[in-house]
C-alpha cells in the first residue's frame, strides 16, 4: 500500500497543464521515457470521462495499468473505488508518493505483462491510459482473466478501430475476433494529441470493452489465432501451415460451408465455431 506523507502543494494543483507537469518532473529529476510509452494524460475532462464511463464508484474494484503521474489514479480513488495500479518505472515512486498522498491505493511495482490478472477480485473493472506499445497484449490478458468484467481504456485510434471491427471490414483480425468471442467493444470518443504530455505521434481513442465472463475453449482461441495469423491469406492455407491435416481440414471446411479460397478475415465467428467443432472430432485442436 502507499505511504501517507503529508499533503504537498502539488496536490492542490490539478495536473492538467504541461507547465505543471514539467515542473513536477523537473523537481523529481525525471523525463518521460518513450520506450515505456510515457505520454501522461493531462486533460481533466478526458480523465473524468474515462472514470465515469469505466464505472469507477464506491465499492468497485478497479485496476489501472500505467498510472504515470497518478492523475487518473487519484480521480478513480476519489470516486470511492478500490484501486490497484501497476507501474513498471520505479523512478516514479517519489512522484506518486506526492500526487497520491492521503489515498489508500495499492501500487504494484513491476511489469504488467507478468501480472496474474486471474488473481483480481471477480468483477474488477480496468480503467487506464494503457502503455500503447503493449496495449494489445494487455487487452488479451484482460479478456482471458475471467476476473475483469470491463476495460475502459485509452489506446491508439488504430487499435480502437480493430477492437470493434467485424469480418470483412478493414482492421479485422485476431484481436477483433477475441473481442467478439469474449464480449463487445464500443469506441467512445477520440482524444487530441494535446491531451497528453508529451504529445504522442498518434491519435488516441477511449474505448470500452465489456466481457460476458464466459471462457471459451482454448482450442477455439488457438484456432482463431492460427486462422488469422496472416489475415489476408486464405483460411485453408493458414490452418494448413499451422499443421492441420489437409484431408481433415478440407472435410471440415466443407462441413462448415466454407469455400477453400475464403480469406480468414472474411469468416464469421459462428463459422469459426463450427469449423472448430468439426476439426475437434478428428484432431486435438
Amino acid at each position: 500500500m502507499t505511504d501517507h506523507p503529508e499533503p504537498t502543494p502539488t496536490q492542490a494543483l490539478k495536473l492538467y497543464s504541461p507547465r505543471t507537469v514539467r515542473e513536477l518532473l523537473e523537481r523529481h529529476g525525471l523525463r518521460p521515457t518513450k520506450s515505456l510509452g510515457q505520454n501522461f494524460l493531462i486533460d481533466g475532462n478526458i480523465l473524468r470521462l474515462i472514470a465515469e464511463a469505466g464505472g469507477a464508484e464506491a465499492g468497485i474494484s478497479v485496476l489501472e495499468v500505467g498510472p504515470g503521474l497518478g492523475v487518473l489514479t487519484r480521480e478513480l480513488a476519489e470516486r470511492g473505488a478500490t484501486v490497484t495500479t501497476l507501474e513498471k518505472d520505479e523512478r516514479l515512486k517519489g512522484v506518486l508518493a506526492e500526487t497520491l498522498a492521503g489515498l489508500d491505493i495499492n501500487i504494484v511495482w513491476g511489469d504488467a505483462l507478468d501480472y496474474d490478472y486471474a488473481s483480481l477480485p471477480a468483477g474488477t473493472r480496468v480503467i487506464a491510459n494503457l502503455p500503447y506499445y503493449i496495449s494489445t497484449a494487455l487487452l488479451t490478458r484482460f479478456m482471458k482473466s475471467g476476473s475483469v468484467v470491463s476495460a475502459t481504456v485509452l489506446v491508439q485510434r488504430e487499435v480502437a478501430e480493430r477492437l470493434g471491427s467485424q469480418p470483412g471490414q478493414d482492421g479485422y483480425g485476431y484481436l477483433s475476433a477475441l473481442v467478439s468471442l469474449y464480449g463487445t467493444a464500443k469506441l467512445l470518443r477520440d482524444v487530441p494529441k494535446g491531451a497528453f504530455f508529451p504529445a504522442p505521434d498518434v491519435t488516441s481513442s477511449v474505448v470500452r470493452l465489456d466481457f460476458t465472463g464466459e471462457q471459451p475453449p482454448q482450442g477455439l482461441v488457438l484456432l482463431l489465432e492460427q486462422a488469422l495469423h496472416h489475415r489476408r491469406k486464405t483460411l485453408r492455407n493458414n490452418l494448413r501451415m499451422a499443421g492441420h491435416d489437409e484431408t481433415q481440414l478440407d472435410a471440415a471446411l466443407a462441413g462448415a460451408g466454407l469455400p477453400g479460397a475464403v480469406r480468414a478475415e472474411d469468416v464469421l465467428l459462428s463459422a469459426m465455431r463450427e469449423l472448430y467443432r468439426l476439426l475437434s472430432k478428428t484432431e486435438h485442436v
